[in-house]
Formats: C-alpha cells, structure tokens, sequence
C-alpha cells in the first residue's frame, strides 16, 4: 500500500519552475542589498566611541595625558572640541560621493552586465568599508584617510540600487508589484539592524571589527553575486513577466491618452523600429521629463533628509541625551528600522488596494511630521514609549521612502509608455537611479554638524561644566531631527 504524497514533496511541487526562479531572484537581491546598507551603518555606532568622556575610565599607567584629560581616551583626531563637524564631514564624504555617483550609475548599470557591475560593487564596496575599521588597527589618526575612504565607499555602493532594481524589474510583471517590492524592500531596514548589532558586538573593545565584519561579509556576497545572479528569465528558458508583452501595456492607457504621451517622451527615448533590436537607453534628462519623476523625487528628498537623519545620528543622539552606553544605543536604533520594515510593506499593500501610490505617500509623510514633534516632547519620558514612537516614526517615514524608491519608480517607466518588448529593466534601472540620486545629495546638510552643534548643545558628557553631572541635567529635546520632519509635508 503507497502513502500520500509527502507534504513537503507536494509543496515543492505547487510552484511552477518560472516562480522559484523568481523567488531565488528575490531573495538574492533581497540579502545583496541588506549588504550595502549593512557595511552603511557601522560608523552611526562608532561614534559614540570614536569621542566620549574617558573621566569615568582608568588610564593605563604609561599614559601620558593629564589625570583631568576628559578627552584621553578618544580616536584623534576626534577628540577635538569640533569633534561633531568632523564627524559630519566623514557623513559628508559618503554622502556627496554618494549622491554625485547616482546621477551616472544608472547610466552605467544599463551598459555593462548586472552580474559584473554588482559583483565588482560590492566587492570595492566590502573593502572601503573594511579599510575604515584598519585604521584602528593601523593606528591612523588623519581626517583625509577616513574622508578618503568613504568618498570612495559612496562611489562603490552607487553600483546597487539601480541594479537589483533593474533585476528585479526584469522578473517581476505589474500585478501586485506595491505589496511585493513593499516586502523586499525591507532589505534597507534589515541591512540597517543588522549592521547596527554586528557592530555593537565590538565597538566598546575593538571598534575597527565593527567595520571589518560587515565589509568581509559584502564581499562574500559579492563572490556569491557573481556566480549565482540570473540577469534575464529568458537566460534560463522562463517566461518573461507582463510589462514585456506590449498588448497589456496598451491597455492600460486610455486610448486617447497616446498623442499627448507620445508628444512628451518622444525626445526623452530613442525607438528602434526594427524588430526585436534593443531601444537606445533613455538618458538622465530624458527621465526627468517624464511627468511625475520631479515631483516623487521631491517627496522623496524629505523622507530620505529625515531617514538619513536617524541612520547617521540617532545612536550617538541615544548615547548622549539618554546615556545609554554604545552597545544598547546601537540596539535601541534599531526599532526605527523595525518600523521602516512595518511602513513599507504596510504602504505597498495599501497603495495595491487603492490603487494611490501618491495618496499613499502623501498621508503617511503627513503623519511623520507630528510624529517627530511628539518624540521630541515625550520620546524619552520612558523606554516602552521611546520604543513604540521610535517604531511608528519609522513606519512612516521609510513607507513612503520604500514605495517611491521601487513600485512608484516602476510604474513610471511603464505607465508612460516606456516599455516596449525588452526595455523595461534596463529603464527601471535609470528611473530609480533618477529617483534616487535628486533626494541623496539633501541629507548630507543633516550629517554637516552644524546642526547638531546648534540645537544639540551642551547634550554631550564632554561639554559638562565644573560640578555638573550627567545625570542632574534634563535630556534635550530631538530639535535637530524634528525640524527636517517638519518639511515631509511640504512638497506633497
């Protein structure tokens, strides 16, 4: 007498070859980028280490700094009373690096194989971050090595977004496209837990394996990348998804819509009319001139201004206004990106039902702006609301930054009229990297340092004066990100 079929065999035997295809696809682009943001994330920890108040520490006995030195045990040239200016510039250097490279790595990512680009990215990109983490052991204590090193980690890490976008464009048809790219879009958050726990494990002993960690790990993922990425499901005999057939594209246009459509994009893209022949790839100004492209990317600068925020300077804000020591303040960081994972499947699921990409964004970035005035208020009044305001802040702050960044850049390209058989990855790819770059170069002002000298004054252990405690001053309130919250609401 024969059993059934076993469970686990009739599983497997569910899903068609084409959908675990795509799923592979999903889930090593999915872990490709939770390694660019992971090797991201390590120096909002370290901070905290690289100055603080050493008058609670013993020195070794063949220190030579002075017994009253505050400042002794701090990574030069860091322990500097500007130490918040310098820190920003080392933001700066990623950040401006960063949002320069965007502009071109769409450009770059449409003309040379995915495969080769992310694998060469991530591999530059495991090394930049694991040469910041040298200096500790190489003993280096000049600003320009630690600016140089992450002018050239901004330059490498431009090589993922607009390509596991273009990838996954490349799989994955129209249908349901806000709740799925929703969902593998919580690789930036996890990249971002991740890369804060890796490090809190060392950044209180050895801080430089609080970055040689996470680059070792993108590397590998790098190698990886290069052995198992599939480009194009036609490489492996799978059925292309939906937007490569033109009939279901042309009917989703209203018919009278194609003269005005046609007159706007026919100087922003190059048609070939011969058939199967690949379209000229749309340049930088050509996606700009497709409606809807400037205005999503001005939403998006205030989601990223306030997102970049909390990624660079909530720890250091933790460790100093609540006195958390660096380890906790690096896990506490954490929930908002929770939240980020919460907000922006929440957000891809709801503008699916709706049917309203920029509804969607408009009423949760609305929200956010309250949301940051009432963590400035009562945020730290206690750790169970710190946790749940940290949790809701970033649900709505990242919903709409995850949303916009995948199924808004998207539809774009296929809603007016950009996809002919073929074309659509290559345009996903530049959409995004357009999208993109215009909002990355904002939160470098937010990472400058002048902010936090200005509306953070005096939050810092080392700036106590004379028979002052830390423990008998009141925490500051969070002005410095609350005020850039303020803006999300503007523009939408």
């Amino acid at each position: 007498m024969r059993s059934s079929l076993a469970p686990g065999v009739w599983f497997l035997r569910a899903f068609s070859r084409d959908s675990w295809f795509r799923g592979f696809i999903l889930l090593i682009t999915f872990f490709i980028y939770t390694c660019y943001h992971m090797s991201r994330k390590p120096i909002s920890v370290v901070k905290s280490r690289l100055h603080h108040n050493c008058s609670g520490i013993i020195q070794p006995t063949n220190n030579t700094h002075s017994i009253n030195d505050t400042t002794w045990c701090n990574w030069a040239p860091f322990d500097q009373s500007n130490y918040k200016e310098l820190l920003g510039a080392v933001d700066n250097a990623f950040l401006v690096a960063y949002a320069i490279g965007m502009f071109i790595s769409g450009i770059f990512g449409e003309r040379l194989p995915l495969r080769y680009y992310l694998s060469a990215g991530m591999l530059l990109s495991g090394l930049f971050t694991a040469l910041f983490g040298l200096g500790y052991f190489w003993n280096i204590h000049v600003l320009w090595y630690f600016v140089l090193v992450q002018i050239c980690n901004g330059l490498a890490q431009t090589t993922g977004w607009p390509s596991v976008v273009a990838c996954v464009g490349n799989w994955f048809g129209k249908g349901k496209r806000g709740l799925i790219m929703g969902i593998w879009n919580s690789h930036t958050s996890v990249g971002n837990i991740l890369g804060s726990l890796i490090a809190g494990i060392w950044v209180d002993e050895q801080w430089g394996l609080s970055f040689i960690v996470p680059g070792i790990i993108t590397a590998i993922m790098g190698l990886i990348t290069f052995f198992f990425l599939i480009e194009y499901p036609e490489d492996v005999d799978c059925t292309p998804p939906q937007h490569h057939v033109e009939s279901e594209d042309s009917q989703d246009l209203p018919e009278d819509s194609h003269s005005n459509r046609d007159s706007s994009l026919e100087s922003a893209v190059t048609y070939s009319k011969e058939p199967g022949a690949q379209p000229a790839a749309i340049s930088f100004f050509g996606a700009l001139r497709i409606p809807g492209v400037i205005e999503f990317s001005l939403c998006l600068l205030f989601a990223k201004l306030v997102s970049y925020t909390f990624l660079y300077w909530l720890p250091l804000y933790i460790f100093n206004v609540v006195h958390f020591t660096a380890k906790e303040a690096g896990d506490l960081s954490t929930l908002f990106d929770v939240g980020g994972i919460i907000g922006g499947i929440l957000a891809g699921l709801i503008s699916d039902y709706t049917n309203g990409r920029a509804t969607t964004c408009c009423v949760m970035l609305i929200l956010a702006a309250p949301m940051m005035f009432l963590y400035n208020s009562i945020g730290q009044r206690g750790i169970s609301i710190s946790i749940v305001m940290l949790i809701i802040s970033g649900a709505l702050v990242n919903g709409p930054y995850a949303l916009i960044t995948t199924a808004v850049s998207a539809d774009l390209v296929r809603l007016w009229g950009l996809c002919w058989p073929g074309s659509f990855p290559p345009q996903a790819g530049t959409m995004s990297s357009t999208c993109s770059s215009l909002p990355t170069s904002w939160p470098a002002c937010s990472s400058a340092g002048w902010c936090t000298k200005r509306s953070w004054p005096g939050s810092h252990p080392c700036t106590e004066t004379e028979g002052e405690s830390s423990e008998s001053r009141a925490p500051l309130p969070f002005s410095w990100a609350s005020k850039p919250a303020l803006c999300c609401a503007v523009p939408v």
